[in-house]
C-alpha cells in the first residue's frame, strides 16, 4: 500500500519525521522528539496512522482520531476494543486501548474500520 487515506477525517493531521521505514496505513507511535516509528504490540505511545510510505528521516502525514481503516493481526469482532499489534496492525487484546472496531475481521490482513 503506497498511500493511505482515512475513511473519515475529523480535521486532525500532523506532520512528523519517520525514525524507521513506515508503510502508509500502519499505526505509528512516538519514537522520539518529533519522530514516529511503526507501533508495536500493545503500545501506549500510538499517535495515529501513517498517511504515506516513508523511509527513515522522511517527513510524513499522520492522521489522528476519526475513523481509520486498519489491518487486523487476527480475528476481531465489530464492537470490540482494539489495541496496537506488531507491525502497526491491530488486535483484540491488550492493556492500551486505541479504539473500537466498527466492522469485523476474520483473519490477519483484513481491514477493519476503527473509531480512534
Amino acid at each position: 500500500m503506497a498511500e493511505y487515506l482515512p475513511k473519515f477525517i475529523p480535521g486532525q493531521a500532523i506532520t512528523l519525521t519517520a525514525s524507521a521505514k513506515i508503510v502508509g496505513g500502519q499505526l505509528v507511535e512516538v519514537s522520539g522528539a518529533g519522530t514516529v516509528g511503526v507501533a508495536g504490540a500493545d503500545s501506549a505511545k500510538v499517535v495515529g496512522v501513517a498517511g504515506v510510505d516513508a523511509a527513515s528521516g522522511e517527513r510524513l502525514t499522520v492522521y489522528c482520531g476519526g475513523v481509520q481503516r486498519l489491518a487486523a493481526a487476527g480475528a476481531i469482532t465489530a464492537g470490540a476494543a482494539v489495541y496496537a499489534a506488531d507491525n502497526g496492525q491491530i488486535q483484540a487484546s491488550g492493556n492500551n486501548k486505541i479504539g473500537i472496531a466498527l466492522s469485523a475481521a476474520g483473519k490477519q490482513g483484513d481491514l477493519v474500520d476503527v473509531a480512534i
